[in-house]
């Protein structure tokens, strides 16, 4: 297996509180023979497919946390969609529950502005060779890819690229000609109390691009769709691009498109900010 540095230690990710046969029950899918490739591909696909990312409760100030049990309870139980460290956070344990070995990373996005190193990535290991495996990017990753210098992975339509320089490791995505940097990380693992910190700058701070305005995103083969403020924007892969401004009375059958399920208290709530 291509090796990555180990700390000497690991947190106690509290992976034994995940009910791995609800998530999969709530991805749709069978639990995978043994932990392969193939089976990380399918599992990190189901999950994107199912699961919408989301940022109501953060635009509602009412997010209860990203303990595993919360996540857990809101994205499985409830149904609802959330961001990356509730993505992540999710997938990891339930991954390493399945046999796959897991680390859990932090991602500065838009490196070449710079935005801020808040976002929570996965590497995920699967016949000798570790993954990059974004399941919380938003409407991006669809599939795992391998950390591989100059990897280039199909992403339900969008070429995506690895590269490597200097220690740092580069997402970015086929634009045109040339590459858009999505986010740069290090193979560094996080802690428990790292998220704890950006998951507070990221829910609260008024730079935070999820605390003044709503975003809903999804992301299928062929199709990404994006309510971000009051637009819907539908995009494929050959370039064309669709943009439907959302009025409030269509914002609880656009969020149900987008596998959005509040209850009629919280879009309510949800339209007295919108």
């Amino acid at each position: 297996m291509s090796t990555l540095a180990e700390r000497t230690t690991e947190p106690d990710w509290h992976i034994d509180k995940v009910d791995v046969d609800a998530y999969l029950a709530r991805l749709g899918t069978d639990r995978p023979r043994v932990p392969d490739a193939r089976a990380l591909r399918d599992l990190a696909t189901a999950h994107v497919l199912a699961i919408p990312f989301e940022n109501v409760d953060v635009l509602l100030g009412r997010h209860r946390g990203i303990s595993l049990d919360v996540v857990q309870e809101k994205l499985v139980g409830r149904k609802r969609g959330g961001y990356c460290y509730e993505h992540a956070h999710l997938f990891a344990a339930a991954a390493e529950r399945l046999g796959f070995p897991v680390r859990r990373i932090v991602a500065r996005v838009q490196p070449r502005r710079p935005g801020p190193y808040t976002h929570m990535s996965l590497l995920v290991a699967a016949e000798g060779v570790w993954h990059l495996v974004d399941v919380g990017f938003g409407a991006g990753m669809l599939r795992p890819m391998p950390l591989v210098d100059g990897a280039v992975v199909d992403q339900a339509g969008w070429p995506h690229r690895l590269t490597h320089r200097e220690g740092w490791w580069t997402l970015q995505k086929q634009d045109g000609d040339g590459w858009e940097d999505l986010h740069a990380f290090t193979p560094s693992a996080s802690s428990p109390i790292d998220y704890e910190v950006y998951h507070h700058y990221t829910s609260t701070h008024p730079r935070s691009p999820f605390t003044g305005q709503l975003v809903v995103m999804r992301l299928e083969p062929g199709l990404s769709r994006q309510l971000v403020g009051h637009d819907l924007v539908v995009r494929r892969p050959d370039g064309t691009e669709e943009k439907t401004p959302v009025a409030p009375g269509e914002l609880g059958a656009t969020l149900r498109q987008l596998d959005v399920e509040l209850t009629a208290e919280e879009l309510a709530a949800l339209l007295e900010r919108y």
